[in-house]
This record gives structure tokens, sequence and C-alpha cells, in this order.
């Protein structure tokens, strides 16, 4: 299983299509794989493009600024690729910053494994409600052990588990009184057990005394940034509860800066762990409570060309880094190619 894990961390490029035939196929091929190293190694310009909302990058990089670890990437820098953030800086405005009018891009970063949680029954009873979760942790099908951290919130109930061992597959238990509303959302974290860097998480919304959930994002828009977190309304009639930042060793609730009916912000608290921060907001619209969540860096993120179905391109490749984010490892994958000839 630890094989499993590390061969697919190591691998550093793979030949989409067409199949290398040729020097100018070789050619192409390093010079790609020269330009994803360099969007990952360089920190662009300005080199603290990211913490300032208001500018984008004259050239574009990803690489923390004043860093002597290669690979270690800007937690803002990665945060204002997804386009969920209102900082978010769009394919456009990064293409024109790479200077490379010949070569189309994507950008991919997420965990190196996956945690899958399933809801597989519901007991009701007269006080209480016990739900019962599968938890799956894995890697291209093959299962990850890990050491697991969950959270439960639901209305102004935040709950914690101690940590528990999973061999790529568990079960856990959470019962809530029914005197609590819902919606509720389960947060589990999970960390390989033999690289407390390597981590990954996912948050499951479900009923309890409520109505289904909406989906992310219905009633606001939470962009993390420079340890801040801005919170949009997407309705004038609403109204926030609690706001939590969670990872695997810590939570903290968080309070309110500054902000007035349609925008909030926050600080957000520098954890010491290895793990990125959950930030679950609760609040309600009207007569519906609802929870929201985002997570800081806010990984996972897909930005770029889309090489699947573009009839455009060739000659695409991609290329597959471990990198660094605030002391966590995630999978990066780059993909370029040029114009068909």
């Amino acid at each position: 299983m630890v094989l499993l894990v590390v061969s697919a961390m190591a691998q550093t490029s793979k030949l989409l299509y067409p199949h290398i035939s040729n020097a100018i196929d070789v050619n192409i091929a390093e010079r790609y794989e020269g330009i994803s190293k360099y969007l990952l190694l360089n920190s662009g310009t300005p080199s603290n493009w990211a913490q300032n909302r208001q500018v984008n990058p004259e050239t574009f990089g990803l690489a923390k600024a004043g860093s002597n670890n290669p690979y270690e990437l800007d937690i803002d820098k990665v945060t204002r690729l997804n386009n969920e953030n209102v900082y978010a800086v769009s394919y456009a405005e990064i293409f024109t910053a790479l200077e490379m009018s010949d070569v189309s891009f994507r950008i991919e970063i997420k965990p190196v494994f996956n945690v899958v949680v399933n809801l597989t029954s519901t007991l009701n009873e007269l006080n209480k409600t016990t739900y019962r979760f599968e938890v799956l942790t894995e890697k291209q099908g093959a299962p990850v052990k890990t050491e697991l951290k969950s959270y439960v919130v639901a209305g102004n109930h935040l709950e914690s588990t101690d940590t528990c061992l999973s061999n790529g597959r568990t079960f856990m238990n959470v019962t809530l009184s029914n005197d609590i509303n819902g919606p509720a959302l389960l947060v589990v974290f999970a960390q390989f057990v033999s690289n407390p860097k390597i981590m990954s998480f996912n948050a499951y919304p479900f009923t309890h005394n409520s109505a289904e959930p909406k989906p992310e994002g219905t009633f606001l828009r939470l962009s993390p940034l420079d340890y801040n977190l801005d919170i949009s309304s997407i309705y004038l009639e609403t109204n926030l509860s609690d706001t939590y930042a969670l990872s695997f060793n810590y939570l903290s609730t968080l309070k309110q800066n500054a902000g007035d009916n349609q925008s909030i912000t926050y600080d957000i608290p520098h954890f010491l762990d290895s793990s990125p921060t959950l930030i679950v907001v609760t609040g309600w619209n009207s007569t519906s409570f609802f929870t929201e969540w985002t997570s800081y860096p806010q990984i996972p993120i897909k930005t770029g060309a889309d090489f699947v179905n573009s009839t455009s391109l060739s000659n695409v490749f991609s290329y597959t880094y471990l990198v660094t984010v605030d002391s966590a490892l995630y999978e990066c994958t780059v993909w370029l190619g040029g114009p068909k000839q």
C-alpha cells in the first residue's frame, strides 16, 4: 500500500497524446517540462502579487516568495486560482502574465489521496438520531492507511471526535439530539500514517430535522485570502450565526472583524499542524437555516484550458509534481499544449 502511494506521488511527467515519435516532439516535451517547472519554482512579479486583492500578476508564478524549498507554493497564489474566490485571477489574466502566446495550459492541485464519505443508515429514536457513515481513504482504488479526525456542525452545535486509525475503510456513528435542527455537516480529515504532511479531507452535508441541504454556495460566497475570510451574502435577508475554523488538530470559533449585511470579514488563525483549514459558516435566510464551507488553501482547484474537449490543440503533455502549500503536501498536475500545426 505504501509503495502504491509513493509511486503515484513520484511521477513527474506523462504524455497524453500523441506518442513521442520524432525529435520535434522530444523538443516540445522538454520545453513544456521546463515551463511546468517555471510555473512552480518562480514567484512571479510582483513576488507577493496574491496578497493584494486588487493586484494581478505581471508575470505568473506560484512559488512562495523567499522560500528555500523547491516546489513550495504560496497559499494565496494557489487560492486565487479557484474560481469560487471573488479575488480569483482568470485564465485570460494568467495567460497574459505567462507571456507565451503559443502555449495553452491547465493547472490542477488536489490532495494526494481521496476521502469518500457515504451515509449508510439512520436510526431514529425518541430523543436522538444516530447516523452511520462509511469513510473510505484511497488512491486510485488502493486503500490508504490513515488517522481520521472528524467534526460535526449542526445548528449552533459543534462536536469533534478522537482520532482513530483506518486501513482504508472505517465506519463512524454520529448521534445528534432531536432538539438540534440542521442541516448538519460532517467534516472528516485524514492524515497518512507514514507522513503527517500528507493530508486529505471531505465535508458531507446531511439532513437532521431539516430539509435537504442546499448546494454549496447557495447562500454565501466564501473567499479566504491572506489569512482573512471575506463572506459575501447572495441574498439581502441573510444572517450569520457561527463561524468555525477546523483542522486536524485544532478548532476555533471566529469573531467578526467588520462588515455589513452584504459583506463580513473574519481573521483566519494560523494553526500549527500540516493541515488545510476548513471554514464552516452557519446562518439563516428568512426561515431556512444553512451551513456553508470552504477550505484554506482553497483546494482542490482546476483552472485553464479544456484539453479533453478541445479540437484545436495538439502535442498535449502533462507533468505531475508533489508540492507543498502551507506545510502540507499536495499533488499538482500541469497540462501544456500548442495549436495544431
